[in-house]
């Protein structure tokens, strides 16, 4: 018992010593953030997939085929080109010709629609929010009528307000009247399928992993191994419920009573906000925090078809032109060394203290 107890104030040491550590690094990266507001924030790329499949296309046909079979289809490509780029050359030259009012509405009927695709790779902060709020402001400057977004999720979920702020910007899409598709080639759970039910469609790989819609809370407890090392916690608030449960004090039933029922509280809403973008769900059904693979997600309505990402974007550009949007957030080095050294060090919290602070988890 005495190693456990001396164990356990090392962990405690060690813990302090590196929140300590964290506490100071995000310091000196605030500070540098407030230092760099007058630069701009990132870049955004954008990648025709059209462009970037042919090139693709071209590189095994020059490995497959022989010298003169390639250069045949080249020539080919090249011939229906130019006679694409004739045929547009010719409508804009007719439109010139118009007034304003018919070149604006030829215009929406001669090109051809648009798919702009993001994608969003979630970690339990959803920090990819900050990325997709721009790219999805840029696409709706310049999407027109007609045009779609395509989103390539990936998420397992996390905290609970940052997966609401990125199912708000799904939310902007909808709103502005583009259709929204979400295409999840892996998983996407607990705020991520809250994310995925935003869309018009939902398509999934067979075995992507689906649903998980359920809250979870989790923390230990180190008030009898403080007791016993006679070591005092005190704790003071103002109101009864500004701290549930607490990782150094002694928890009582009234506070995890009232914990419990802020978890309660949270999956009700988080129902509530499935049940109002996919009210064909049977939610006593899917609501139960399991998950389910494409395939039986597809059954109980989660997904409305099973296809890959890629297969939509091959479908797509039959009729449209494909765009990849990508907003790159540039950060100074000293800011990307931080930032690795910080989440190293969340690793190790985490599994000292088996995740030791409250965190709300759609999971």
């Amino acid at each position: 018992m005495e190693f456990l107890s001396e164990y356990g104030l090392f962990l405690l040491k060690a813990a302090t010593i590196i929140i300590g550590i964290m506490l100071v690094l995000g310091m000196i990266i605030n500070a540098g953030h407030r230092q760099q507001q007058a630069i701009p924030k990132g870049d955004l790329r954008v990648t025709n997939l059209g462009d970037a499949i042919k090139e693709r296309s071209q590189a095994i046909k020059n490995e497959v085929m022989s010298k003169y079979q390639f250069k045949y289809s080249l020539k080919k490509e090249k011939e229906e080109d130019k006679a694409k780029e004739k045929e547009e050359k010719q409508k804009l030259k007719s439109l010139k010709k118009k007034d304003r009012k018919a070149d604006d509405t030829d215009s929406k009927d001669d090109r051809r629609a648009r798919v702009f695709v993001i994608d969003f790779d979630g970690d339990i902060e959803a920090s990819d929010v900050e990325s997709m709020r721009e790219e999805i402001t840029a696409i709706l400057t310049a999407a027109e009528e007609g045009d779609e977004v395509m989103v390539r999720l990936k998420s397992p979920g996390g905290m609970v307000h940052t997966y609401g702020l990125a199912a708000s910007q799904l939310q902007r899409v909808r709103d502005a009247g583009y259709k929204l598709t979400i295409a999840v080639d892996e998983v996407a759970a607990s705020g991520g399928y809250m994310m995925a039910c935003v869309a018009d469609t939902i398509t999934a790989a067979p075995f992507a992993v689906i649903g998980s819609i359920g809250v979870v809370a989790e923390l230990p407890n180190f008030h009898r191994l403080l007791k016993k090392a006679n070591v005092d916690y005190e704790q003071h608030t103002a109101g009864d419920y500004k701290r549930t449960l607490t990782m150094f004090g002694e928890n009582t039933s009234h506070g995890r009573d009232k914990f419990k029922q802020d978890l309660d509280d949270t999956h009700e809403l988080f129902k509530s906000f499935i049940n109002k973008n996919r009210p064909q769900l049977d939610l006593e059904k899917v609501a139960t925090g399991e998950h389910w693979y494409g395939t039986r997600a597809k059954e109980l309505d989660l997904v409305d078809d099973l296809k890959t990402s890629d297969d939509l974007i091959i479908d797509a550009l039959k009729d449209k032109d494909v765009y990849a949007i990508k907003y790159s957030i540039k950060k100074p080095i000293s800011e990307r060394l931080s930032v690795s050294f910080s989440r190293g060090a969340e690793s190790l919290i985490n599994r000292l203290l088996h995740r030791s602070s409250r965190q709300d988890l759609f999971k």
